[in-house]
């Protein structure tokens, strides 16, 4: 029973830091710098003004066991960033690399028609998010029911100018992903 109450506080936390560090940092009255990144001692303390108690040992435990690495801290302990999927306008600093030749997407088959149409766009966030492997785009593309899984040929993409990034925890990164670079993978089970 207590670990699964730890459990869902983690989930609940991670969300909540979500909201805050990618979205809406100003729900709570905290600043992000150009590059993303909030003081943790601001953090915690702007959160526990707004109901949310979140104990340095709780964002340690969020940000290190978190699955998917969402979060990072400054080399001296004293900043936290998500590491990609912002809405807010950051630099997140990334360098751009030669990405695998292909890599994923995961979708539900109620936005095929607008992905067709106009590709993948990155919407109100500052990148398409890629996967290097299926089973990610699967879980992915879970969150929002049966999930479809794309393939991108990013290996032709970036042969023909665009350009990937790599976040610091391992999603690929482009600007949009036009449909004639995608294909809707059908045996992926």
């Amino acid at each position: 029973m207590k670990i699964e109450i730890m459990n869902k506080k983690l989930v609940s936390t991670s969300k909540f830091l979500s909201l805050i560090l990618r979205h809406k940092p100003n729900t709570i009255g905290l600043s992000l710098d150009d590059n993303g990144w909030a003081s943790i001692q601001h953090l915690l303390y702007a959160a526990s003004v707004h109901g949310h108690n979140i104990s340095r040992e709780l964002l340690d435990e969020v940000v290190f066991t978190n699955d998917k690495q969402r979060f990072s801290y400054s080399h001296d302990g004293q900043m936290i960033r998500a590491n990609q999927g912002h809405s807010v306008l950051i630099n997140l600093e990334l360098e751009p690399i030669v990405p695998p030749g292909m890599l994923y997407h995961g979708t539900v088959e109620r936005f095929l028609n607008s992905i067709m149409a106009s590709g993948l766009q990155k919407m109100k966030r500052q990148h398409v998010h890629l996967s290097a492997t299926i089973e990610t785009a699967i879980n992915v593309g879970k969150r929002r029911g049966k999930p479809v899984v794309l393939s991108v040929n990013s290996g032709v993409m970036n042969r023909d100018g665009y350009q990937f990034f790599l976040s610091r925890n391992g999603v690929c990164l482009t600007e949009s992903v036009p449909w004639k670079y995608a294909t809707i993978l059908h045996d992926y089970k």
